[in-house]
Order: structure tokens, then C-alpha cells, then sequence
């Protein structure tokens, strides 16, 4: 189990150069709000060994609010062999709340991509149960084709409909 710090701990190490703070979001979520200095490696990509480090340095692992790097935690701490590693007591909503600086496009994009994901698939689920009831019963196939498709992202790490949300004038990164 990772050992947890606070925001104010974790900025102390931060800033004497004894420890790294590795972000394990997504990229788009880690481009939309992210702690200055941190380094971003998603959770999805492939465990490729172990993380290298200088031997008088942590690894701060940090997330959204926590949660994903206490659920991965076994995982992260495989990671780092023989090293010191810790995560982040809040995640990056806790750094923002200790008053901590912040950055990214926060501002550019209302909601994260998965987000948008599951209004959307929701929606349609919604919507082809409710034609299938209301209008006629082959609608059912829409709430079919949206769980195959949310099955398939979750197989290959590919997701269509993100895709084309990622395309949408408001997921546009500002020229």
C-alpha cells in the first residue's frame, strides 16, 4: 500500500528536489488541469518495468481526487522497486484546495472526454429503450450497439465515440 501525503507535504518535497509527482489521469484530462512540474503517465498505457528515479528521490503518485491511485496502489508500488513511493491525499482537487498552484487549459473544454462518453451513452441507451417501448421494438438495437460499442473501448483502449466527441467545436483546443 502506498504511504499517503498531504498537499503541503508532498509540495515540500517537491520543491527541494526529493521527489517527483507522477500523474496517473489520462492525457486529456492531465492537458485540462494538472500540477505544475508533474509528469504524466496514464494508467492505460502498458506497464513497461519499473520507473526509474535518482536514488534521493520519491515518486508522489496523484490522480483526480485519490481514489484511482489508492485503488491502483499495488500496481503503482510495483513500480518503483526498492524506492519510496506515495500518493497524493486528495489528488490534484486536494493540491488546488491547500491553495497550491495549478495548471492547464481547464477553461477549454467544459468536461472531460470520458464524461462527455457517458452523457452520451447514457443518452442513447435511454433513447433506443424508450423508441423500443414507445415506437417500435427494433429501436432496442441502438442500446444494443452503444453496450457493444462501450465493450469494445473497454477491450482495445479505442473508443469511437470519444473519437468523435474529440472532433465536436467545444472539445477544440483554441488556435
Amino acid at each position: 500500500m502506498l504511504k499517503i501525503l498531504s498537499p503541503s507535504e508532498a509540495a515540500s518535497l517537491v520543491d527541494a528536489g526529493h521527489a517527483l509527482l507522477v500523474d496517473v489521469r489520462e492525457a486529456d484530462e492531465f492537458a485540462s488541469r494538472h500540477i505544475p512540474g508533474s509528469l504524466s503517465l496514464p494508467l492505460s498505457l502498458p506497464d513497461n518495468g519499473p520507473l526509474a528515479c535518482r536514488m534521493d528521490s520519491s515518486l508522489i503518485f496523484t490522480c483526480q481526487t485519490g481514489r484511482r491511485t489508492n485503488a491502483d496502489s499495488g500496481r503503482l508500488l510495483s513500480r518503483v522497486p526498492g524506492g519510496s513511493a506515495f500518493v497524493l491525499d486528495g489528488g490534484v482537487d486536494g493540491w488546488a484546495r491547500a491553495g497550491l498552484p495549478i495548471a492547464g487549459r481547464e477553461a477549454a473544454q467544459a468536461l472531460p472526454i470520458m464524461r462527455q462518453v457517458q452523457i452520451a451513452a447514457r443518452l442513447l441507451v435511454l433513447t433506443g429503450v424508450l423508441l423500443s417501448i414507445f415506437v417500435a421494438p427494433p429501436w432496442i438495437a441502438l442500446a444494443g450497439f452503444v453496450g457493444a460499442g462501450l465493450s469494445f473501448a473497454g477491450m482495445t483502449g479505442w473508443c469511437g465515440m470519444a473519437q468523435l466527441l474529440g472532433m465536436m467545436p467545444w472539445n477544440r483546443r483554441p488556435a
